[in-house]
C-alpha cells in the first residue's frame, strides 16, 4: 500500500516528465545513472527475458558521430514536410542535445536472449522491443525523480549506429537517450509547445467491450 503522499508523487513524476533538448555541461553524479539504469532493469519484461544493454557513451568524438548520423535522418525526414510551416518547426528541434548532455545511452535490445522459446515472444515477437520500451520509461521517470533532463533521439539508421557502437548485427539499437541537467525543463511536451500537436481527449480513445462501429 502506498500513501497518499507516495501516490501523489508517483503521479507527480507521470505528468511531469518531458523529453529534454538542451543541456548543461554539469556532470552528472555516478550514483544517479546507477539509480536510472537499477530502475531501467525493474521493469516488467515479458518472459522475463530482459532484452536490454545499456552502452553509457561519454566520449566526445563518439557522441558527435551519434548527433551526425540522428542530424542526417533528421533532414531527410524533414522531406515529408517540405510543403506545410511544420518541416522548420521539425528541423528546429535540437539535435545539438545530444553534443550537449554529459552522457549519451544507448539502449539495445537483444531478440535472442533467452532462447528459442520465450514465453509470449513465441506469439508476439516484437515483446522484446516492447519490453526495452517499458525500461526506457522507468529510465525516464527516475531521470525526472532525480531532478535530471532525458532526451530520446528515435530518428536515425540503425545501422549507422551499429557501426559507430560497434554493435552486433542481430541487436538492436532501440534507442539513443542524452541525460544531464537543463536549465530549462519544458512545463509541456516540445511537439504540443511548438503546436505540432494536440493532445487527445482521452474519452475518445476508450472503447467498451468491442471496437465501436464509427461513422
Amino acid at each position: 500500500m502506498f500513501t497518499n503522499e507516495e501516490k501523489e508523487a508517483i503521479y507527480k513524476v507521470i505528468y511531469s516528465r518531458r523529453d529534454v533538448r538542451s543541456f548543461t555541461s554539469d556532470p552528472v553524479p555516478k550514483a544517479a545513472i546507477e539509480r536510472i539504469l537499477e530502475a531501467a532493469h525493474h521493469a516488467p519484461s515479458v518472459g522475463f527475458m530482459q532484452p536490454w544493454n545499456f552502452i553509457l557513451i561519454e566520449e566526445e568524438e563518439i557522441k558527435h558521430r551519434l548527433a551526425w548520423a540522428a542530424d542526417k535522418e533528421r533532414r531527410a525526414l524533414a522531406i515529408h514536410y517540405e510543403n506545410d510551416d511544420r518541416s522548420s518547426k521539425f528541423l528546429n528541434l535540437k539535435i545539438e542535445g545530444m553534443k550537449e548532455a554529459p552522457l549519451t545511452i544507448c539502449v539495445t535490445a537483444d531478440p535472442t536472449r533467452g532462447g528459442s522459446h520465450v514465453l509470449g515472444r513465441n506469439s508476439i515477437p516484437e515483446t522484446d522491443i516492447m519490453s526495452t520500451a517499458c525500461a526506457i520509461q522507468n529510465m525516464w521517470l527516475a531521470s525526472c525523480a532525480e531532478g535530471l533532463a532525458m532526451g530520446w533521439v528515435s530518428f536515425y539508421k540503425k545501422s549507422d549506429v551499429r557501426d559507430i557502437l560497434e554493435i552486433p548485427p542481430h541487436i538492436d539499437p532501440v534507442a539513443l537517450i542524452s541525460i544531464g541537467y537543463t536549465d530549462g525543463y519544458p512545463k509541456a511536451p516540445i511537439l504540443e509547445t511548438v503546436k505540432w500537436e494536440k493532445r487527445k481527449e482521452l474519452e475518445k480513445l476508450v472503447y467498451h467491450n468491442k471496437w465501436p462501429v464509427l461513422t
